[in-house]
């Protein structure tokens, strides 16, 4: 067993970028300085932090399409569910391997709802018909528990054709791919991309019209009240920035971990498609594993079964059911996600303790 920790879960979340954590520190300081400032405070204080808002702001946009502007929120999930439940519409087409933000939020909003069915490999046809009066369609770029990326360009130029909205939940893409440049809503979250918990951002199309779901003061341009904190502000800024520059540096170096990973793995099979996939998200199974042990027995790994939001249910993930496994082979798999900082001793080092231990099993 290797003697460190090594986290292989970057799906759930990053760890924070030297350089995000030093973007929020000015923030962070205390009655010495005027960075605790409120920023929508008029007095100097005030407009400084404001500012700073400002320049965290622009640095999100660079992740995003040109044509449209960012609201800042809690995370991805408060976004999605401002999307979903305040865009006028009809009814709503959700992929059937969507995050239960997107699945939730959607039935919550009163409106039909239809699933859109995924291939054995995890991807939706993109050429799938969407019900009559649908007005929001919701897919993903990057799934979540199996890392399959998703034809949204074609699905969004589909659901304007149907006069339908395109809402695409980037949280596993942003930074890390290209935008979805067709959608009209995005929405995306920092501490999937190196930033910190508790920020997040929906990005919306000039033109489309959405509404306010948290009511108080007016904040972030009527849309979303709340008092907004500097120094998560800085640290998404920073963070998304740095992914900016290191988009391509960061895709080839966990395309090396991942062909390193399978190379140990071999006898592994792979959930959803070897090839439409984000490489720092790699979902295997292996028939008879039994995944309790398995954690257990490879304790100072971190990974997991699939998505965090779900772990500790008891039920098959529904991703990998909607890709065909039934409830005994899904509980078989395990998801490895690499990331920026993941060195190749690490990911050789985890795998071959993980291939171990399963053997130990008789697997």
């Amino acid at each position: 067993m290797p003697a460190q920790f090594i986290y292989l879960d970057h799906q759930a979340t990053t760890p924070l970028a030297p350089e995000a954590r030093d973007a929020m520190l000015p923030w962070l300081s205390g009655p010495e300085s005027i960075g605790f400032a409120n920023p929508h405070s008029m007095h100097r204080a005030g407009r400084a932090a404001a500012a700073a808002v400002e320049v965290a702001r622009e640095q999100v946009a660079g992740l995003l399409p040109k044509d449209g502007r960012v609201i800042f929120t809690s995370g991805a999930t408060e976004a999605l569910n401002q999307a979903l439940r305040t865009v006028p519409r009809g009814g709503i087409a959700v992929s059937a391997i969507e995050h239960s933000a997107v699945v939730n939020a959607a039935l919550a909003s009163g409106a039909a709802v239809q699933e859109l069915p995924v291939s054995a490999d995890g991807l939706v046809d993109p050429e799938v018909d969407f019900a009559e009066g649908t007005g929001l369609v919701a897919v993903m770029q990057v799934n979540n528990e199996i890392g399959t990326v998703q034809p949204v360009a074609r699905l969004a130029e589909r659901a304007h054709a149907a006069g339908a909205l395109f809402l695409c939940d980037a949280v596993q893409g942003a930074g890390k791919l290209a935008p979805p440049e067709e959608a009209d809503l995005i929405a995306i979250t920092a501490h999937k991309l190196y930033g910190p918990k508790g920020i997040g951002a929906l990005w919306v199309r000039n033109g489309v019209k959405i509404g306010e779901m948290i009511h108080g003061g007016g904040q972030e341009g009527g849309l979303r009240s709340g008092t907004l904190s500097p120094a998560l502000c800085a640290g998404f800024g920073a963070a998304a920035a740095l992914a900016n520059t290191r988009m391509d540096v960061d895709f080839q170096h966990l395309s090396g971990l991942a062909a390193l990973a399978r190379s140990i793995l071999a006898r592994w099979t792979v959930n959803g498609s070897e090839t439409a996939r984000w490489p720092g998200n790699l979902n295997l199974r292996l028939d008879g594993l039994n995944f309790p042990r398995l954690l257990s027995d490879c304790r100072t790994i971190a990974f997991s079964a699939g998505s965090a939001c779900g772990s500790g249910t008891g039920a098959p993930s529904r991703v990998l059911s909607a890709i065909g496994l039934d409830a005994k082979t899904a509980r078989n798999s395990i998801r490895l996600g690499f990331g920026r900082y993941t060195t190749r001793d690490e990911v050789e080092q985890a795998c071959r303790a993980i291939e171990a231990a399963a053997a130990a099993q008789g697997v």
